[in-house]
């Protein structure tokens, strides 16, 4: 098995650390890990804006860079949701077509495919889990509360093998954070309100940290953090799950 590992573009310019972590658990669970140089933004961006038209060059990038491989794995629910449903090529329709079906997000590449029981890691802290819209409503990582369904979690169930780790209630447990790519600009001061509940939930249960699978919402989420001068931190989910 060989994957391409995509990193999204905010990913590599402002947390890079969890585009590391996320190749380093990769090969520590025996997985053949290509990063391929050109890659660059998803095109998520310029599609939400309603500019669509516009990603063309961003697809065809893509499909020439990861056509390729086994699998591409995307540490981020909303870019590999965007990936999934919407990548097209005029230049090689076949092989985008073919490419959609073998994206995974992070974490259900880790439960859906390599189908892991065991992982050696370890995180002595009290983390709250950070449901994001696309991860639980696209990709389905996660039930939603308001299903009358069992509950489930993709990210709590590899969370859970950490060694250490207290995963704390929250009153709601799949409330958006705001975030929502350009509804934070379009709309920030709706935006900015929403965050702030969402991280009052975490702290009123004590989190030390919040973690996710969207490094987007926590980027949200860290600013709000930061000006309210919390010491609460957030922290992309393979960076727990890769800690030692």
């Amino acid at each position: 098995m060989t994957v391409g590992l995509f990193i999204p573009c905010y990913v590599d310019q402002f947390y890079p650390q969890a585009g590391i972590a996320t190749l380093q658990l990769l090969e520590r669970l025996g997985v053949d890990v290509v990063y391929p140089p050109k890659q660059t933004c998803c095109g998520q961006p310029m599609a939400n804006s309603g500019f669509s038209h516009l990603t063309q060059d961003c697809d065809d990038l893509i499909t020439e860079s990861f056509a390729e491989f086994d699998y591409v794995v995307v540490p981020s629910g909303s870019c590999a949701l965007h990936i999934k449903d919407h990548l097209h090529s005029d230049k090689h329709p076949d092989d985008a077509r073919h490419l959609r079906t073998k994206v995974y997000e992070l974490v259900e590449f880790l439960t859906d495919i390599l189908k892991v029981k065991d992982l050696k890691a370890r995180f002595p802290h009290k983390v709250g889990v950070h449901q994001s819209c696309h991860g639980l409503r696209g990709l389905h990582l996660s039930q939603m509360s308001e299903l009358v369904a069992p509950p489930f979690s993709k990210p709590e169930q590899l969370l859970n093998m950490v060694e250490g780790i207290e995963l704390i209630p929250l009153s709601r447990v799949d409330e958006c954070c705001g975030f929502g790519g350009t509804f934070c600009v379009a709309e920030e001061v709706v935006s900015a309100k929403m965050g702030k509940d969402r991280i009052a939930d975490h702290i009123s249960h004590g989190a030390e940290y919040i973690t996710g699978a969207d490094l987007s919402c926590l980027m949200h989420m860290e600013g709000i953090l930061r000006r309210q001068k919390s010491n609460v931190k957030v922290m992309h989910i393979a960076e727990i799950l890769n800690s030692l």
